[in-house]
């Protein structure tokens, strides 16, 4: 095989570590950008934390407030309580606590310690608390645990009837059926109609088989239909409200102010620390040796460039904002149901940007609305049109309507589908049986069999 050298020119688009900066800030919420400016300041010695900034975020004790709350002190416990303590605290900055996220494991064991006296018996609690699943259910078969814990299956099992006598009820079930009779039991509601559906009907209640019941069970379908609400009160998986992850904070990028008649959008600057290029570098940087001007003057540069593209991402931001308010004034004054039809692509045409730049600009943000916090994906929505294109609905127009019928609609006379899109019809939202029904799902709402009341 013959070798040889060859030369080619090739075209390949790639991004600086400037510009990926950039791009980074611009996509990443509030929370995060906190997140990345406070690491940068952490690492970058040259950048400085404006304290002012700091002393107006809202975690901050205003002298106001440290007024009003020296007065209910007083009130309280009388002046000795703020006495030495509002000198010294009235400034201290005050964040909210997150709620501690306690597992399950960790509830049942803690109950296990006050139930269980004897070692052996807390040995084997602990083994099947610790085998549960994420829902509370006993996955592991009763002779595998006592074959591992060398017990009787009928210790073990005298153990997990103590573990399903434990809160949240229905803990420690192994199905269930078991897991709605040791709720049912609880609540002193196991006998009747509504034992007969734990122990017989769970499939039939399931797909709303209320006439095949009361048939079966010699009852009316009234009594059938009041039994199977009691059941349907009852939790399924009574671990699913347990552990998961730390909460998370919601904090709008912007605020949406109605003012004289017209919506004014403001930047949300309290969560978001401010900074600054230290002045002691910058005489640094005139007096010192060459090696430490040019750390200086890295560094500078790469805290030059962090402040541009913050800047850059709010000024973003805010031209994305300030062209969805000027394009869903109808939805801010009415709400939901008058969300007009809204892509990513037609506010990039209109700023004269990348529908990704749109995109980025966007995701995982949110804004302060008069009647509350928004995510800003929520303001675009795909039009939902028909072959003559003549509709200019939304899907969110769409589902409000649709809203509006299912629950104001006759109980004991559910609309189907097909009588849903003749509804929506009527009032100019033209779209298919089908769309109707996936809309519908999306949304909560079960099928008009399942709806029916007797």
């Amino acid at each position: 095989m013959e070798q040889k050298l060859s030369t080619s020119i090739k075209q390949r688009l790639s991004l600086s570590a400037r510009l990926q900066q950039t791009v980074k800030l611009l996509q990443l919420s509030t929370v995060e950008l906190r997140a990345a400016i406070e690491k940068e300041y952490m690492e970058n010695p040259v950048l400085e934390m404006d304290e002012t900034s700091m002393a107006e975020e809202g975690g901050v004790l205003s002298e106001t407030n440290a007024d009003e709350l020296a007065a209910v002190a007083e009130y309280i416990d009388g002046d000795e309580f703020w006495q030495g303590y509002a000198d010294d605290e009235r400034r201290t900055r005050f964040e909210a606590a997150a709620p501690m996220a306690i597992s399950l494991e960790e509830e049942l064991l803690e109950q296990a310690k006050f139930t269980f006296s004897a070692e052996r018996e807390l040995e084997i609690a602990t083994f099947i608390i610790g085998s549960l699943d994420e829902n509370g259910y006993l996955t592991v078969p009763i002779k595998d645990i006592a074959k591992v814990l060398n017990a009787s299956e009928a210790e073990v099992l005298d153990v997990l009837r103590g573990i399903q006598s434990f809160e949240p009820a229905g803990v420690g079930a192994r199905n269930l059926k078991e897991c709605l009779r040791i709720q049912a039991q609880k609540l002193e509601i196991y006998e009747g109609i509504v034992a007969a559906l734990i122990e017989r009907h769970l499939d039939d209640v399931a797909e709303s088989r209320v006439k095949q019941i009361a048939k079966e069970e010699g009852c009316s379908p009234g009594d059938v239909q009041s039994a199977v609400d009691l059941l349907r009160g009852l939790n399924p998986k009574p671990g699913g409200t347990y552990g998961g992850a730390e909460a998370s904070y919601l904090v709008p990028e912007v605020r949406i102010q109605k003012e004289n008649g017209e919506y004014i959008v403001n930047w949300n600057d309290n969560y978001i620390p401010r900074l600054h290029i230290s002045d002691v570098y910058k005489k640094a940087l005139r007096n010192g040796d060459a090696e430490t001007k040019d750390y200086i003057r890295k560094r500078m540069y790469s805290a030059k460039w962090l402040l541009n593209n913050i800047e850059q991402r709010r000024e973003t931001i805010l031209r994305v904002v300030k062209e969805i308010v000027k394009r869903q004034r109808a939805f801010l004054d009415n709400g939901p149901g008058s969300l007009k039809p809204m892509t990513m692509s037609m506010v990039a045409e209109s700023l004269g940007i990348h529908e990704s730049t749109v995109s980025r600009a966007v995701a995982g943000k949110y804004a302060q609305l008069p009647k509350g916090v928004f995510p800003l994906r929520g303001f675009f929505s795909s039009h939902v049109l028909g072959e003559s294109e003549q509709e200019n609905a939304s899907a969110a127009q769409a589902k409000s309507a649709l809203k509006e019928f299912l629950d104001s609609e006759d109980p004991k006379r559910p609309l189907s589908d097909q009588k849903l899109a003749e509804l929506l019809e009527a009032r100019d939202i033209s779209i298919s049986r089908r769309t109707v029904m996936k809309y519908r799902e999306q949304m909560g709402y079960a099928s008009s069999v399942k709806r029916k009341r007797y």
